[in-house]
């Protein structure tokens, strides 16, 4: 009798993992192939993934706190709408991974949109335009791209300029040392190295490497030139069931561009810059 009910107990154990497994399944299945807005609207707050190391999109400051142009973007934007934000740290060489698993409802942290990602998700209008920059300290004179002959380039793993840097090879790939970039899950260590000089140069956004460069208390340490690369838009990515969600969040910052709020984001994180094509068509 006590190996029979020892056989039961296993199997009801067993059946119970097999139904949560497939309860989970069925979750990012669905999440994958409706529209969540219903869902969201439902439980009350979205979820957004974030890189929690990007300034000024998104970032902690020394208390802890998250704060950045994304951060103060989304909350207005679902605020219109009386929802929440809950914004999740992720793996940024995983965010289309997070996205289709249902772990999180959007990628909403400097999302540059590309032709490959959009074969992966959809994406919001345009709020705000980058470029690629490449950043060294003037003490490695390095005045264009060519100059990275057999020098170490960093990149942030899953970046677009990682993507370029592979996309474009005549123009760093070919030129770097070991033909290939040194990669970092944040900019944050990126920039650790490139102060010691275990990387000449860094590739990465403007609007990253502007805020970082002009807060620190030597800004003059560092060149910046531009990447002869297309311009970046950065967009909200979402999965293509989320039809919805995607008409709600451009309707939402179409009216945040008519009321100013997203010039005055602009101004306080950009002060005297404005980088949102809505800010300027609006202005």
């Amino acid at each position: 009798m006590k190996f029979k009910r020892i056989v039961t107990a296993i199997m009801i154990l067993s059946t119970s993992l097999f139904l949560v497994a497939c309860s989970n399944i069925s979750i990012r299945q669905n999440a994958n192939s409706m529209d969540n807005w219903t869902r969201i609207k439902k439980r009350g707050y979205v979820i957004i993934g974030v890189d929690d190391t990007f300034v000024p999109m998104s970032f902690r400051q020394k208390n802890g706190k998250l704060v950045g142009y994304d951060i103060d973007l989304a909350t207005a934007v679902f605020k219109l709408y009386g929802l929440k934000v809950s914004f999740q740290t992720i793996d940024w060489s995983m965010n289309t991974t997070e996205l289709r698993n249902g772990t999180i409802d959007l990628i909403w942290n400097g999302f540059s949109k590309t032709p490959s990602r959009a074969n992966k998700v959809a994406f919001s209008q345009t709020y705000l335009n980058s470029t690629q920059v490449l950043v060294s300290l003037k003490t490695n004179k390095l005045v264009r791209p060519a100059s990275l002959k057999n020098k170490a380039l960093g990149v942030q793993t899953g970046s677009s300029g990682y993507n370029d840097v592979i996309n474009y090879p005549n123009i760093y790939k070919k030129q770097i040392k070991n033909h290939y970039p040194i990669l970092y899950d944040s900019f944050t260590n990126a920039f650790i190295d490139l102060n010691s000089q275990r990387i000449q140069g860094l590739l990465l956004d403007s609007t990253y490497a502007n805020y970082y460069i002009s807060h620190q208390k030597e800004p003059d340490r560092f060149f910046e030139i531009q990447s002869p690369f297309p311009k970046e838009e950065f967009a909200v990515g979402l999965r293509k069931s989320d039809i919805i969600l995607r008409q709600k969040i451009n309707h939402a910052l179409i009216k945040l561009a008519k009321e100013q709020t997203i010039a005055r984001i602009d101004y306080k994180w950009f002060k005297n810059r404005i980088h949102s094509p809505l800010t300027q068509k609006f202005t």
